[in-house]
């Protein structure tokens, strides 16, 4: 067996510090806290926030059996159902028409990426502006009634509708950089063949770009399912739509930081850790089918 050389040495040992420090905020950011959380959902918290009482299984058995836990499940599926696939089609599409040479094409990209950069608390604000009822830029432009963020019924829509709205441009970003990788041989083969654009589209970009749009499409889906931000800033305490909107997250939130029960929220956090989980275990399994590697 050879012995490493000096360099191999060094190069090794270099490798290594520069991993460190991601490895660290990993393990103390992320590893350490699923497990504690995991732990905590095995107990009723003390008074105070102290002296926690072991009550094993109780909190999932009241989780399953929760009501509120089941509908906050369905508003979070309802905003995944919304926000994903139209998040994924819109950017892929605006991904294509800005990857051709055209005019002020740099400029176009820029705005439809600004949503990305602007900070969530401003967004929050200038979309209740937008959807309020009575003076909400929207129902006035429209000539419309509609109560977007107070309905039971549209309010879980009218939040998904910004999230779209965000996304849009970090997953424009994720696709040209896959259209780019595509070499253009395939695109004047087929043209000579007399290809319509969108046969090219169907049959060269999304094959070719599938594993991409696998990639954005497993993201996209865990976010989803991990909503809270536009949820907590759009909404809340008083809006009747609340309990029609709010998602797993929002309400870990409610029974971990508002009630102080952490082991009723961290159960909570526990379920929806399987459920995303499961869904990204299907979605492996099912992208066999589709996803192409070259």
């Amino acid at each position: 067996m050879n012995k490493m050389t000096g360099r191999a040495k060094s190069e090794l040992i270099w490798g290594w510090l520069f991993v460190l420090p991601t490895m660290i905020g990993l393990i103390v950011l992320n590893i350490i806290p699923i497990f504690q959380t995991v732990y905590q959902s095995f107990f009723k918290t003390g008074d105070f926030g102290k002296g926690n009482i072991f009550v094993g299984l109780t909190n999932y058995v009241n989780v399953f059996g929760d009501s509120e836990v089941w509908q906050s499940l369905i508003n979070t599926i309802k905003y995944a159902i919304v926000e994903v696939p139209f998040s994924l089609c819109i950017s892929l599409v605006l991904a294509v028409l800005l990857n051709r040479k055209m005019k002020g094409r740099s400029v176009y990209r820029t705005i439809i990426f600004l949503p990305m950069v602007a900070a969530p608390a401003a967004v929050a604000m200038v979309w209740r502006w937008l959807y309020n009822s009575d003076f909400g830029l929207i129902n006035n432009v429209f000539g419309l009634n509609v109560k977007w963020v107070s309905d039971p019924k549209i309010a879980v829509y009218a939040i998904a509708v910004i999230g779209i709205w965000s996304i849009i441009g970090y997953n424009m970003v994720l696709f040209l950089s896959g259209l780019q990788e595509i070499p253009h041989d395939y695109y004047e083969a087929a043209s000579i063949d007399g290809a319509t654009g969108i046969s090219c589209f169907f049959r060269i970009t999304v094959p070719l770009l599938s594993p991409t749009i696998f990639f954005v499409l497993i993201t996209r889906v865990i976010a989803a399912l991990q909503v809270f931000d536009l949820i907590f800033m759009v909404m809340n305490d008083a809006n009747p739509a609340l309990a029609k909107t709010q998602s797993l997250v929002y309400l870990f939130y409610k029974y971990s930081f508002i009630n102080k029960n952490m082991g009723y929220g961290s159960t909570i956090v526990v379920v929806l850790l399987l459920i995303t989980m499961i869904v990204t275990l299907v979605q492996n399994i099912g992208q066999k089918k589709w996803v192409f590697y070259n």
